[in-house]
């Protein structure tokens, strides 16, 4: 119930009782009175029975003037009294009570700015030990920065849930060049603190990666790291190298146990375009001299007659000379065209045999239920492969033996075999014939759930290798061999060239490294775990059902109890419309400033991007989700994630205050405001805010994301609607 209830029943019990207590005195009297004193009575009191209302109304009336002075003392004094003492304690260890009211009210104050001095004492020298023991992490972090600046590859790493703690400015740059949403964006809807990699990099090339990572741990590799190449949404051609992340503990088994994981990226997309255009030049030149070498051929085949004429023989020798000199050209131009472009094929990676074995195993009993076995796997077989389209490939043959064919049981057997390896997958069972092998070879793999655009052949040809069926009549036995190439054992890193850049590791959080993705809902976690997005908007207007328009977005992120101003969205919209300019004079965007901004179908989009997998917090978002609310039939985004909002989450912290405007909750929180009716600035300040709320939430018992969304249902604005 809020202070003004309060007072009010109080005051309105009180003329009650004044009332009822005079009326009971008065029914009391009068029942007492034999039958002759009410006649003589009732004739004197009936044509005064208004002056005795009236007196009546007097006395309650006086008792209500008496009641609102105690209520004022004795009810909002209190009130307003805790509010203040739980915004020192919960968010501004600085601020000093007024003292008002009664006496003991005022020395309760006076008190408690005296506990607040010792505290805030106490609270500096706590932080200034603090301060000196954080000098040393300071150091490894400017160190971290300094190592950061120097690397001229794009660094991202994450926790083992694919959250990202770390990433330096050559990353950001370069997700930014992978984004399709407006300049708003920036990249910051697939790259940001706390947001997931598989925005960027299918699930499982990070778990197959993941897995190989493991298993050279296992096998106590010199070093355990794996690489993939990936084609993002945007059509770019990404070689990825993953490192691990080792945690300080243990697993139970004795391993070392891994905490996240590092991707150094590089963008081949140019140089994979060179080597296509290198290969269209090289069968445009073997085609060409084909035709010439026919036509040279025939005409040293008739220079060979005696008894040839002049005439002919010079024809001929003209057409020799033609094609040579026209072969001559064709290979100049072609020299000259790739001088000094790099030889660039599709990557593969040096890995030990057996691990991609091991790796074939997990993945057909893990994904297929079919049990395997190993043979005469030799142990220092190198091989040079892509392992993840090799391993989806041994998978579509183990899945199509499987369905087809009834198979129960595979092998595996590895050799080497000079500059190749045979990797074998044998099973037993009936006779296959040489169409069914041609197939499975050319259809695209589809099994388990997975499907690809390659083929089986596909996959051998980009390892250059080799496959076919081959039986073993005395064991009625028959396998699939794949030649693949050979590759000698890497112990060692070689030595890379690392050239300065301008990036510095600004995006990081390793507090990050300690999450792990529940499986309860949203509604079920903590305030402090979640992820969220701050917005705020500017309109045209105050209707967003008679037409007014959104003009301007801005929107920041808080990502485990910190506000990113680094990574914010600010964008001003074209309304399509005419912009009043009342509205104008209260956020200062003019209609020049809106010429050529993007319109709300293509901000939308990217905006929706940016708060993907966030939960949306707005002050009065009632007004602004509205507007968001309105669009969705057009333009067919919906903001289905849960909104919280400051405004009705103050009136939850304190229903004693009158005001729950953006600027007296700032006022009262401590924060001071900067950017005010701009969206971006008020974005920031409602995060300040927010976050300085979370504490005082949980002081109250609202600890969870669903229940600041119950207290806020039971507040009187939330009632309100646009």
């Amino acid at each position: 119930m809020s202070l003004k209830s309060r007072q009010a029943l109080a005051i309105a019990t009180a003329c009650i009782l004044v009332v009822g207590v005079m009326a009971a005195a008065g029914f009391t009297v009068w029942r007492d009175l034999g039958p002759e004193e009410r006649a003589i009575l009732e004739p004197i009191l009936n044509p005064r029975l208004g002056l005795l209302i009236m007196i009546g109304l007097v006395g309650a009336g006086a008792a209500a003037v008496l009641m609102k002075s105690f209520a004022q003392d004795h009810i909002a004094g209190p009130a307003l009294l805790a509010d203040e003492i739980g915004l020192i304690v919960g968010t501004d260890p600085a601020r000093r009570l007024k003292p008002s009211g009664s006496p003991d009210l005022q020395r309760i104050a006076e008190a408690v700015n005296s506990l607040a001095d010792q505290r805030r004492g106490l609270q500096e020298d706590v932080e200034a030990r603090i301060r000196e023991a954080r000098l040393s992490v300071e150091e490894e972090r400017n160190r971290l920065a300094a190592l950061m600046s120097e690397l001229n590859q794009s660094v991202v790493v994450c926790n083992l849930d694919g959250r990202i703690l770390l990433y330096n400015n050559r990353a950001r740059l370069q997700f930014k060049a992978m984004s399709d949403a407006p300049a708003a964006a920036g990249g910051g809807e697939i790259i940001g603190l706390g947001r997931s990699i598989y925005m960027v990099f299918e699930r499982s090339l990070i778990v197959h990666a993941l897995e190989s990572i493991q298993e050279r741990i296992r096998r106590q590799s010199a070093q355990p790291v794996a690489n993939f190449v990936t084609t993002t949404r945007a059509g770019q051609l990404l070689r990825v190298q993953m490192a691990p992340v080792m945690a300080t503990n243990v697993e139970a088994d004795g391993d070392a146990a891994v905490s996240g994981f590092v991707l150094m990226l590089d963008n081949i997309t140019r140089n994979f375009e060179a080597e296509t255009k290198r290969d269209q030049m090289l069968h445009s030149l073997t085609e060409g001299s084909r035709s010439s070498l026919a036509n040279l051929r025939a005409a040293a085949e008739m220079l060979e007659y005696p008894d040839l004429d002049a005439e002919l023989k010079d024809r001929f020798l003209t057409v020799i000379r033609d094609e040579v000199q026209g072969m001559s050209s064709r290979l100049d131009e072609t020299a000259n065209a790739f001088a000094d472009s790099l030889k660039t094929r599709w990557p593969l990676d040096e890995m030990l045999g057996a691990d991609l074995v091991a790796a074939a195993q997990r993945r057909v009993e893990k994904k297929l239920g079919l049990p395997t076995k190993l043979e005469d796997v030799d142990p220092g077989v190198w091989v040079k492969v892509d392992s993840f389209s090799l391993l989806q490939a041994i998978s579509y043959l183990a899945s199509r033996l499987s369905d087809e064919f009834e198979v129960r049981e595979v092998r595996f057997r590895l050799a080497s075999a000079g500059r190749l390896v045979h990797l074998d997958l044998i099973w037993s069972g009936q006779a296959m014939s040489t169409e069914t092998v041609m197939a499975w070879e050319l259809e695209p793999m589809t099994f388990a759930g997975e499907s690809s655009p390659l083929t089986v052949r596909d996959v051998i040809a980009r390892h250059d290798g080799e496959i076919w069926l081959q039986r073993e009549k005395t064991q009625h036995r028959a396998f699939f061999r794949l030649l693949l190439p050979s590759a000698a054992p890497q112990d060692q890193v070689e030595a890379a060239t690392y050239l300065k850049g301008e990036s510095r590791p600004e995006y990081y959080d390793f507090d990050l490294f300690k999450r792990i993705e529940g499986t309860h809902e949203l509604d079920d976690r903590l305030l402090s775990e979640l992820a969220f997005t701050v917005f705020d908007t500017e309109t045209t207007g105050l209707n967003p059902s008679e037409g007014d328009e959104i003009i301007q977005i801005g929107a920041t992120r808080i990502v485990n109890g910190k506000l990113l101003r680094s990574e914010s969205f600010d964008q001003l919209v074209d309304p399509l419309r005419e912009l009043p300019e009342a509205s104008t004079k209260i956020h200062g965007i003019t209609p020049e400033m809106l010429v050529g901004q993007p319109p709300m179908s293509k901000v939308l989009p990217a905006f929706h991007a940016f708060a993907e997998d966030t939960v949306l917090v707005a002050h009065n978002a009632a007004f602004d989700m509205r507007f968001l609310q309105l669009k969705e039939e057009g333009t067919g985004i919906r903001f289905d994630q849960p909104v919280l909002d400051t405004l009705l989450l103050s009136a939850v912290l304190h229903p004693s205050q009158e005001s729950h405007r953006l600027e007296a909750i700032s006022e009262r929180m401590g924060v001071n405001i900067m950017g005010r009716h701009t969206a971006i600035g008020d974005a920031i300040v409602t995060g300040e805010v927010f976050l300085r709320m979370i504490p005082l939430l949980a002081e109250m018992g609202i600890r969870t994301l669903g229940e600041a969304r119950r207290a806020s249902e039971k507040t009187y604005y939330a009632r309100v609607k646009y």
